[in-house]
C-alpha cells in the first residue's frame, strides 16, 4: 500500500495539486518582499526627486525649506544661466572626451589582460595575477603618484586622468572568471580551423562576452564620469576641467563664472544661488541616466556570469 504522506496538497475547489508558489506562506513572503523593495526604492529616489524639484523651484522657496518632491515657485532662469555659461559646456565636453577615451583604453587593457591570465598554460600566470591583486591593497600614495605623473609630463593633460585608472583589478578578476567559463571546445575547434589566439579572441570570445563587457563599460564610464579628485590633483587650467570638478568648485563656492553670467544676463547671483547647484547636478547626471537603460539588462547577468563558476 502506497503512503499518501508525500503526496502534494490538493486544492479542494479546483481538484489540482497546489505547488509551493500557490501556498499562503509564499504569497505572504512575496507581498512583504515587494512592499519592502518599493519602500527602499522610494527612499533611494527621494533625494533625486527633491534635487529635481529644487532645480525648478524659486530661490526663496528653497531657502525657506518648502521644496520636497514638487517644485515651488516654478523657475527656469537658472537653467538659462547655466546653459549660457561657456565654461560649463567646455567642462561637459571635456568629461565626455575623458569618459569615452578612458573607457575604450580601459576595456582594451582589461579584456586582453583578463583573457591572457584566464589560460592555465600561460607561463608566469600566477605571478601576473599576484601582481594585479597586490595593487588592490597597496599603492604608492598620493605624493609618489603626483611626482610620477609630473615627471612623465602628463600634468595638465588628458592622460593624467585617463591612464592611472585605466585598469581596475576588480573588473579584471570578474572578466577573468567569465573567460574561464567559456567552453574550451569552442577554442579548440577554432584552432583546428586554423585561427590564431588573436582571431579566437576577437571573433569568438568577445562576441560571447557581450553581457560582461556591457557591465564593465558601465563600471568604467561611471567611474570616469564622476571622478573629480584626479582632475583636482593634476589639472590647473580651467579649460581642461571635467564637469565633476566644475561642480565641485561650484559647491565649494570657488567658481564665479556662473555668477558673472548671471550678472551679464541681468540676474543677480543671489537670486539663483539656492538652486544653481541642483541645476548643475541634474544636467551632469543626464547622460548616465540615458546610457544606463541600454546596459541595465546586461548588468546583473554580466556580474553573475563573471563571478560564479559554472
Amino acid at each position: 500500500m502506497v503512503s499518501t504522506d508525500l503526496a502534494p496538497p490538493v486544492d479542494a475547489r479546483a481538484g489540482v495539486p497546489v505547488g509551493p508558489r500557490d501556498s499562503k506562506g509564499y504569497r505572504l513572503f512575496t507581498g512583504l518582499n515587494a512592499t519592502a523593495l518599493v519602500l527602499i526604492t522610494l527612499l533611494i529616489l527621494y533625494p533625486f526627486v527633491t534635487l529635481l524639484a529644487q532645480s525648478f523651484s524659486s530661490s526663496g522657496a528653497i531657502k525657506a525649506g518648502l521644496v520636497n518632491a514638487l517644485p515651488v515657485g516654478f523657475n527656469l532662469e537658472t537653467y538659462r544661466v547655466v546653459a549660457g555659461d561657456d565654461r560649463f559646456w567646455t567642462s561637459y565636453g571635456n568629461t565626455v572626451l575623458y569618459t569615452v577615451v578612458g573607457t575604450v583604453i580601459a576595456m582594451v587593457l582589461t579584456t586582453t589582460f583578463a583573457y591572457a591570465i584566464s589560460k592555465p598554460h600561460l607561463r608566469g600566470r600566477n605571478a601576473l595575477i599576484g601582481i594585479a591583486v597586490f595593487t588592490m591593497f597597496f599603492n604608492g600614495g598620493i605624493i609618489p603618484n603626483y611626482v610620477l605623473i609630473s615627471s612623465l609630463g602628463m600634468k595638465n593633460t588628458m592622460w593624467a586622468l585617463v591612464l592611472p585608472g585605466a585598469l581596475s583589478v576588480f573588473n579584471l578578476l570578474v572578466m577573468k572568471s567569465f573567460f574561464e567559463n567559456i567552453p574550451r571546445e569552442l577554442e579548440e575547434a577554432a584552432q583546428i580551423d586554423g585561427l590564431g589566439w588573436f582571431a579566437i579572441f576577437t571573433r569568438i570570445v568577445l562576441p560571447l562576452s557581450k553581457a560582461v563587457i556591457a557591465t564593465m563599460i558601465l563600471f568604467y564610464s561611471v567611474a570616469y564620469w564622476n571622478d573629480w579628485f584626479t582632475a583636482f590633483l593634476y589639472l590647473d587650467e580651467d579649460n581642461l576641467f571635467p564637469l565633476s570638478l566644475f561642480l565641485r568648485n561650484l559647491i565649494a563656492g570657488a567658481t564665479t563664472t556662473t555668477a558673472a553670467s548671471a550678472a551679464a544676463a541681468g540676474t543677480t547671483s543671489s537670486a539663483i544661488s539656492a538652486n544653481i547647484q541642483a541645476v548643475t547636478m541634474i544636467l551632469a547626471i543626464i547622460p548616465i541616466l540615458c546610457v544606463y537603460p541600454f546596459v541595465q539588462r546586461h548588468f546583473v547577468s554580466g556580474v553573475m556570469l563573471g563571478s560564479v563558476k559554472g
